[in-house]
């Protein structure tokens, strides 16, 4: 049995959600720079309050309800990880930096027998 996505059809209700969200948004950025001669708190307020407004918007909406439910599920995948333990990150990290040693020492000396073959053996340059 195959397990195709089902797509919904978003009507002309979640886009004008969306839109008034973004208008709430801009509209406490501008209220923010607006409000330059009012103290720091009520600057803040207009962009906290245009924020939420935005978000109470965007909630509503089947876009926002998706976007809700992924991070949801984003959540409970990563309670599922197993995350190693500090002597296995430990010894991960010295072998990353064993690696970035040798291969810093091997460029190196690369760079300088191109170097020596080059200018010294080829061009006859010292």
């Amino acid at each position: 049995m195959s397990s195709q996505p089902v797509q919904t059809v978003n009507t002309s209700n979640d886009k004008i959600k969306i839109a008034l969200a973004i208008v709430a948004v801009v509209a406490g950025v501008v209220g923010f720079f607006v409000l330059s001669d009012q103290s720091t708190p009520v600057r803040a307020v207009a962009l906290v309050a245009g924020l939420l407004v935005a978000v109470a918007f965007a909630w509503t909406s089947a876009q926002g309800r998706g976007f809700v439910g992924f991070a949801k599920e984003s959540v409970r995948e990563t309670k599922k990880v197993v995350w190693p333990t500090r002597k296995e990150a430990m010894q991960i990290t010295a072998v990353v930096f064993a690696f970035v040693l040798v291969m810093a020492i091997f460029l190196w000396g690369t760079d300088k027998l191109l170097e020596f073959l080059l200018y010294d053996v080829i061009l006859g340059w010292k």
